[in-house]
């Protein structure tokens, strides 16, 4: 569309130079934008215009998502030729410096989340707006691990955090391509480790902390001895050492009740 008005008025300009007026405006920020609370959310608009056009006045507002007209909001108004704006609200500021509109909010909060709208006036009553959808930053909530008994896969799951990263621990240490193949979005864990057993932990993390939970399977078989035959075999040495002992402090005692009896017999 902005190309075919430059074009447009490229062909006119030798006709009439006041025929015909484009002024176009774009914000920088890729939406949505997610800002922490209690951070500071910052938005930058590019404005364009030609050399025989002027920006009267530059706006930014606020509007909910739903679209709901009655919440509406103005934040701040820019005159042309000016780079001071006049802040609607205690802990909004707005500038302007050159063909760039800057926004903002400090102390943002649940309540500053919506849609922004930058709209920017020429000399002639045209306008152009763009807009972006801001959002609060959300820590991870409720990770839960479920499985795909017929794909041997481990599935990983939270609520609403945003930008949430996933990664898998089996029995407490990073999984390694002899347990298992992590997807793409690390959510999926495909278990190559036969037979499924042991701990598997799915953390879940962004910038505001993390969560996990653990799926449990049977115990892993250690060196192909399980854990009953382990005990056994622990317990038999045991008891064979303990005999040795045993045999050792009876055959010392014995031989030293001799040597008594063989210095009482002497001194008879």
């Amino acid at each position: 569309m902005d190309f075919l008005c430059w074009m447009l008025a490229a062909l006119l300009l030798f006709l009439s130079p006041d025929a015909v007026q484009c002024v176009s405006v774009h914000i920088s920020n890729e939406g949505p934008v997610y800002v922490i609370p209690g951070a500071a959310l910052l938005l930058r608009a590019r404005m364009e215009y030609g050399p025989l056009e002027a920006v009267k006045e530059v706006t930014w507002e606020r509007e909910p998502e739903s679209g709901e007209p009655e919440g509406r909001l103005r934040l701040a108004a820019c005159p042309g030729g000016s780079s001071r704006c006049t802040g609607m609200r205690p802990n909004v500021l707005a500038s302007v410096e050159g063909q760039e509109s800057v926004l903002h909010v400090s102390g943002y909060s649940r309540a500053d989340g919506g849609v922004y709208a930058v709209t920017i006036t020429d000399h002639k009553g045209a306008t152009s707006t763009a807009r972006c959808i801001v959002r609060e930053y959300e820590a991870v909530h409720h990770v839960t691990v479920s499985i795909n008994a017929s794909h041997s896969a481990l599935v990983c799951s939270e609520a609403w955090g945003t930008e949430p990263h996933f990664s898998w621990l089996h029995e407490r240490a990073a999984v390694t391509p002899g347990v298992g193949a992590v997807s793409e979005d690390g959510s999926t864990l495909v278990v190559t480790k036969t037979p499924l057993c042991g701990h598997f932990t799915c953390v879940v993390s962004n910038r505001l902390g993390y969560s996990a939970a653990t799926y449990t399977a049977a115990p892993c078989e250690t060196g192909g001895i399980s854990g009953t035959t382990a005990a056994l075999i622990c317990l038999f040495l045991l008891q064979i050492v303990g005999g040795g002992v045993a045999f050792l402090m009876w055959r010392r005692k014995r031989k030293g009740g001799g040597r008594l009896h063989e210095r009482l017999d002497e001194r008879v």
